[in-house]
């Protein structure tokens, strides 16, 4: 092919969605020339699927991008139009905050935020090619021939990279929304040595909000007071949109059940696999067929748009037979699809093959992150991106990557998972899949990782004084609460009036609010003392610290354990076939995977509890003979 060079950068990102986002300014920030290509400049984070931020597990990714100084958190908030924090009757571990976005509104502003900020170059042009010499990524080719020279590349495609449409039995080549795939690329990707791999998802249809009976459904309001998805924001109060749950019933069913031949789905024209846990509604119905019904939420695309977002109901049938079967459903009944549902398959890549920076094992300065990675999901995609965006400006600069460990940060479940255990199928983060989630929780996220994105060079100054106010605020608090002591007759009459227990002695202020029943807030009447007005979030913090602080002691005594076996490193060159009584598999794994530690090699498929005692007696010993030498 013949190219000629445009210019040279820093680092070059591959897509301009959640993941290349986050990628690009993650790199800018840390003052690194950087340079972001989109096929089209109308998908800069483009929501293609459910127009909202956060959710179960991902509400947690979120709030620690923001922490770190990534934009997601930021730009949802500028653009929500509901906002509700979920599994509030559960322990505060789980509790995660979920916004529908004006999908517009979003894609726009974080446009441009890309395009003012300083170091960030945003164009539109497809990328085809990239250069590999001496096993280094080192640049980038267009499709016009025009190419790019870089220190480092990441590669954040999305859904793009040969992407395939499903409707039926219809299937053609397109992005996701219409866009063009990218196709020369992936073959391109192939050739350099990459293996990759056919994933599905799917979106549902969008109807007409004229078209919909909203009366034959239950709405669903957002919360009164808003909490902010980033610690920058205290205050967000506005007029919030509603959005609608309704029902599928026996007749959807029975309607989808005699068209499951005509389902690219069941008739063998998808190879890709999909999500486990947001099939299509084909599968729901085949895989659930005790379930009399399932639920949908109709939620709004924007405040500028009519069409709406059918939830929970995505579909590779034929658009007759969504028509048919979304008109059985209550308030569906003369609904006009504006846009129909569809599967869509793409090219990934097997995560077992990135180190825990995000780098590719075989090519060096070639970074990945998002649904390239095999992940699904806005959230996921945007994490990877920031920390892939983080490492190769720290590969630029020569310095060690920033990685974050499982005890740290859902990124860091995230990321271990993908890279260690690999994944058949899209995967998706949830809160289960954390050991340490009583200290990974979302009103903490700013305690547990801004000082080190701070070190880094990605946290600006701004936000990092106003971290140290806030924390330095609520600490104060904390312990002018233990100080504060109360008598039985001080407070008694007043515990009544709130249906709390009288006092049999002296308690301290923080001893009262250990009982689940007081808020910081119920305090107040009887907190003569009190001056300071604490922040939402650090009202958050000073609550789960003294109500949770005996479990959260015991977590963090399972993180020092954890941790013992983190910072055993291990040599990236060191062969395993050396260790005597190694059992083949695990010989053959290790020098596969080349794990950084003893703990992560614990956790890599194939390697089991016996195989980590040789090797930890094996490591004493080389420990052993070298204190002798010296």
């Amino acid at each position: 092919m013949n190219y000629f060079i445009m210019d040279e950068y820093d680092v070059i990102v591959i897509g301009a969605g959640h993941a290349g986002c986050e990628a690009a300014l993650a790199s800018a920030r840390m003052g690194k020339k950087t340079l972001v290509f989109s096929m089209n400049l109308e998908a800069v984070a483009m929501m293609a699927c459910n127009p909202s931020i956060g959710g179960t597990g991902k509400g947690h990714l979120v709030r620690e991008i923001d922490a770190l100084g990534g934009e997601m958190g930021m730009n949802i908030d500028k653009t929500f139009i509901q906002s509700k924090m979920l599994n509030t009757a559960k322990g505060p571990a789980v509790h995660s905050l979920r916004a529908q976005a004006d999908k517009e509104r979003y894609h726009a502003e974080m446009k441009r935020t890309m395009e003012i900020q300083e170091n960030l170059d945003l164009k539109q042009g497809e990328v085809v090619d990239i250069f590999v010499k001496d096993g280094k990524a080192c640049g980038v080719i267009l499709k016009t021939g025009s190419a790019y020279k870089a220190t480092a590349v990441i590669l954040a495609t999305g859904t793009f990279l040969r992407g395939k449409i499903f409707i039926g039995e219809w299937a053609y080549d397109s992005g996701p929304n219409g866009l063009a795939p990218s196709m020369e690329l992936a073959a391109n990707l192939r050739k350099h040595g990459l293996e990759l791999r056919r994933f599905k998802t799917g979106t549902p249809a969008r109807a007409l909000a004229s078209s919909l009976d909203f009366s034959k459904m239950e709405e669903q309001k957002g919360d009164e007071k808003i909490v902010p998805f980033s610690f920058m924001n205290d205050d967000l109060q506005k007029e919030q949109v509603s959005c609608w749950l309704t029902y599928t019933n026996e007749e959807t069913h029975t309607v989808i059940r005699n068209n499951f031949s005509r389902s690219a789905l069941f008739g063998g024209q998808i190879e890709g696999i999909g999500p486990r846990y947001c099939p299509s509604i084909e599968d729901k119905v085949n895989r659930f067929s005790d379930k009399e019904r399932h639920q949908l939420f109709i939620e709004p695309e924007g405040l500028s748009t009519e069409e709406m977002y059918i939830q929970g109901m995505s579909s590779s049938l034929p658009e007759d037979v969504q028509r048919a079967f979304y008109q059985t459903i209550p308030g569906l009944e003369h609904l006009k699809i504006v846009r129909p549902a569809y599967a869509i398959e793409y090219d990934c890549i097997d995560p077992l093959n990135l180190k825990t920076s995000l780098e590719n094992r075989t090519i060096e300065n070639l970074f990945c992150a998002g649904q390239f990675n095999g992940s699904s999901g806005y959230e996921e995609a945007a994490a990877q991106g920031l920390i892939a965006g983080i490492n190769a400006a720290l590969k630029v600069d020569e310095k060690q990557p920033f990685v974050l460990d499982r005890s740290e940060a859902y990124i860091g479940v995230l990321i271990d998972d993908l890279v260690t255990k690999g994944t058949n199928e899209p995967y998706r983060i949830m809160t289960s899949r954390a050991e340490y989630r009583l200290v990974l929780r979302q009103d903490n996220a700013d305690l547990r990782l801004t000082q080190r994105a701070y070190d880094i060079g990605l946290v600006s100054q701004e936000r990092f004084r106003k971290f140290l106010e806030t924390k330095e605020a609520a600490d104060k608090e904390l312990e002018r609460l233990q100080n504060t002591i109360v008598m039985p007759n001080q407070v008694n009459k007043y515990l009544e009036s709130i249906d709390s227990s009288a006092l049999q002695n002296r308690a301290s202020l923080t001893d009262l609010l250990k009982r689940p029943e007081i808020t910081y807030e119920n305090l107040a009447p009887i907190d003569l003392e009190r001056t300071e007005k604490l922040s939402m979030h650090s009202v958050t913090q000073l609550e789960v610290q003294v109500k949770y602080a005996g479990y959260i002691t015991k977590q963090l005594q399972q993180i020092e354990r954890f941790k013992k076996l983190e910072n055993k490193r291990l040599d990236a060159d060191f062969d395993y076939s050396q260790v005597d009584s190694l059992r083949i598999e695990a010989i053959q794994k290790l020098n596969q995977f080349k794990p950084i530690s003893v703990g992560q090699a614990s956790r890599i498929s194939g390697v089991s509890p016996a195989d980590i005692n040789v090797l930890l007696v094996h490591l004493e010993k080389i420990k052993r003979s070298r204190k002798m030498q010296s």
